[in-house]
C-alpha cells in the first residue's frame, strides 16, 4: 500500500465545496470518482482544507491510500485526462504513511480578490468581490497590520465552526492593487470557519469608512462577532498554499 499526496488546483465556482456529498457535486467526490475509475479502488481521500461553495485552489493538498501498481508520480497525469477541465492535479507523489493532508499542515496561505468599480465584471463575477464604493487603501493597509501576530479570533469565527480553541497565529498579511483588482493576502497557522471571509468584510467597512483602521485591536480583544465586518462572500477567496 502507498500514500499518495495531490496538489490540486480548481475553479470551485461548479461544486458545493470541497468535502464529497451525497447529493451534490463536489470537489472531493469528483477525484474520488476519477481515482475509483482509474484503479478500481473505492477511496476516500483526505484534503487539508474543506473549503466552501464558490471557493477556488491554487495548492489545495490531498493525500489517499492505494494498492494500486500506477507509479505515485503518474497519478497526476492519469487523473488529468479523467477529471473535469475545472479540477488539475498539479502534482502527484509518495509520502510516508503516516503524512495526514489536514493534520500535519503547519500552515496556509490564503488570496481574496476584490473588484472594486463603479460597474460588476463579467470576467470576475466568479472570482472577485465587487464593490462600487471607491475603497480607501492607505486605510485598509492601516487595518490589516493589526491582525499580525497570536490572538484570539473569535470576533472573526462564524458559528457552526468545531474549532477547540479560536487561538491562531498570522504570520504575514499584504494589500496590493492593480487597476481595479485589489488582492489580499493572509497566511497563519490556521484559520477559523469563515476567518479570511470576515477579515475581508471588515477591512472593505474600512475602506468605505464604517470602521475606523485603529478599532481593529478593539474588536480582535472584544471577542464579539457583533463587532467585525461582515461575511466577504465566496467568490473572491483562493487556498493558495498548504505549509508542511
Amino acid at each position: 500500500m502507498k500514500n499518495v499526496k495531490l496538489t490540486i488546483e480548481y475553479d470551485g465556482t461548479n461544486y458545493h465545496g470541497w468535502q464529497a456529498q451525497s447529493n451534490a457535486k463536489t470537489v472531493q467526490g469528483t477525484i474520488e470518482k476519477a481515482i475509483h475509475g482509474l484503479t478500481g479502488e473505492k477511496i476516500a481521500i483526505t484534503g487539508s482544507s474543506r473549503t466552501d461553495q464558490g471557493v477556488h485552489a491554487y495548492g489545495q493538498v490531498a493525500n489517499f491510500f492505494t494498492n494500486s501498481n500506477i507509479p505515485p508520480e503518474r497519478f497526476s497525469y492519469a487523473l488529468n485526462r479523467m477529471l473535469p477541465d475545472d479540477i488539475v492535479i498539479k502534482k502527484s507523489e509518495e509520502v510516508s504513511m503516516d503524512f495526514h493532508a489536514r493534520y500535519c499542515s503547519k500552515g496556509k496561505k490564503y488570496r481574496y480578490l476584490i473588484y472594486n468599480n463603479s460597474f460588476p465584471s463579467a470576467i470576475y463575477r466568479n472570482r472577485a468581490y465587487h464593490i462600487s464604493h471607491r475603497l480607501d487603501l492607505e486605510k485598509m493597509n492601516r487595518a490589516i497590520e493589526f491582525f499580525k501576530g497570536t490572538h484570539d479570533f473569535s470576533a472573526f469565527r462564524a458559528t457552526g465552526s468545531s474549532s477547540k480553541t479560536s487561538v491562531r497565529t498570522i504570520f504575514d498579511v499584504s494589500l496590493t492593487s492593480k487597476e481595479d483588482l485589489i488582492c489580499f493576502e493572509v497566511s497563519g497557522d490556521g484559520f477559523l470557519y469563515n476567518m479570511v471571509r470576515i477579515m475581508v468584510g471588515t477591512i472593505v467597512d474600512v475602506g468605505m469608512g464604517r470602521i475606523e483602521a485603529e478599532d481593529i485591536p478593539d474588536i480582535i480583544e472584544s471577542l464579539d462577532r457583533r463587532r467585525a465586518g461582515r461575511t466577504a462572500p465566496p467568490q473572491g477567496l483562493y487556498l493558495v498554499e498548504v505549509y508542511y
